[in-house]
């Protein structure tokens, strides 16, 4: 069985040293709500994910995470930790694999930020590629992929004006926020070597939706945001980071999933820009992932265009947030000196969909 080789479990590493924090003050706020922890806790950080830096603090009588913002954040609302708990915490209730808030601290003299801590789930975290102690059969890649479409439709089934998330959201308007918001954030972060994209903008201003819906949306929804069983690693135990969660439309959720998921098909240059184990066989297309969602949804036959090119080139800009980093030597990490090419190739799939969606109207008129 999986769970008998530790290699599968995501336990964290050492703490870096220029990120370690006051443990003992973190314990002494701990005991203040939960009186029974025992002894001085082991301490490990968990190195990928999400920005906010995470560690686990592993007492003899209980298992726990605290999630800080990065040292030096100024932009509150870009790591807002009191929002990340509070959404966790009401939604739980209606969201079961939501982990469990244990509190928030908004005390900055603690570690000098303020956190959250949760119970800890162990579990699996299904990365770019399952650990090598873990095969699963096509069968259970199947089974998987369905598990994780079905928490993402869970999700959107729930109804955020009883769980009191309402305010979450700025309302209705939201698909021409994100439009206006992605391209600005492009157009700030450009660099002499990649696309204008004045034609993609152009399209995604003029093919909006005319309908919107809205409901709770994750907004990072992967396969590493998932924590496995390990005796039974087609089951979700938990869904992480919920920082980006708002009140958005579920399509254009849906249409920013697609945009990470590089199936086995995919030419090179996508295969190798993947994350997550999207390519092991049995996994859902994405075309399977548009029908298994919109017949779950009650759908009907939705053309899925705009949320695809939409999550592609928001992908992009992402992609060149970081690059732009790297260009003005903000950064030398040596991995991101060729995200440029990834920002125009991701640019190219833009096009490819919408002249395939052009063809597809022409034939049916």
């Amino acid at each position: 069985m999986p769970s008998t080789h530790s290699t599968v479990i995501d336990r964290g590493v050492e703490v870096r040293p220029e990120e370690r924090f006051d443990v003992q003050a973190v314990t002494e706020w701990l005991l203040r709500k939960r009186p029974e922890l025992e002894g001085e806790p082991e301490v490990t950080q968990f190195l990928g994910g999400a920005s906010n830096w995470t560690y686990r603090l592993k007492y003899a009588n209980a298992d726990l995470i605290l999630r800080r913002p990065p040292a030096g954040t100024k932009a509150k609302s870009a790591h807002n930790m009191q929002r990340e708990h509070d959404i966790q915490l009401m939604l739980k209730r209606f969201y079961p694999t939501v982990p469990t808030m244990v509190g928030y601290c908004s005390d900055t003299s603690i570690i000098g930020t303020d956190f959250y801590v949760m119970e800890r789930i162990e579990g699996i975290i299904p990365r770019k590629n399952l650990p090598g102690d873990l095969q699963l059969s096509s069968e259970q890649v199947r089974t998987l992929c369905t598990e994780m479409l079905d928490q993402l439709i869970a999700l959107h089934q729930v109804n955020y004006v009883e769980a009191g998330l309402d305010s979450l959201g700025k309302g209705s308007g939201y698909i021409e926020r994100q439009v206006e918001g992605w391209i600005r954030r492009y157009d700030q972060a450009k660099t002499w070597n990649v696309t204008h994209a004045k034609q993609i903008k152009r399209w995604l201003r003029e093919h909006q939706p005319r309908q919107e819906n809205l409901c709770i949306t994750h907004n990072d929804f992967r396969f590493d945001n998932l924590v496995l069983n390990p005796d039974n690693p087609t089951e979700i135990l938990a869904v992480l980071d919920w920082e980006l969660a708002t009140i958005g439309d579920p399509l254009m959720e849906l249409g920013n999933m697609l945009a990470y998921w590089v199936q086995a098909d995919d030419d090179r240059l996508a295969r190798a820009t993947r994350r997550q184990p999207t390519h092991l066989p049995g996994m859902f297309t994405r075309e399977e992932v548009i029908a298994y969602y919109c017949e779950k949804m009650n759908l009907g036959d939705v053309d899925m265009t705009f949320y695809e090119v939409f999550g592609l080139f928001r992908l992009s800009v992402i992609a060149q947030q970081i690059y732009y980093r790297y260009h003005h030597k903000q950064t030398r990490n040596p991995q991101f000196k060729n995200f440029w090419i990834i920002v125009n190739y991701l640019h190219w799939r833009c096009w490819r969909l919408i002249r395939r969606n052009g063809r597809t109207q022409r034939r049916g008129r």
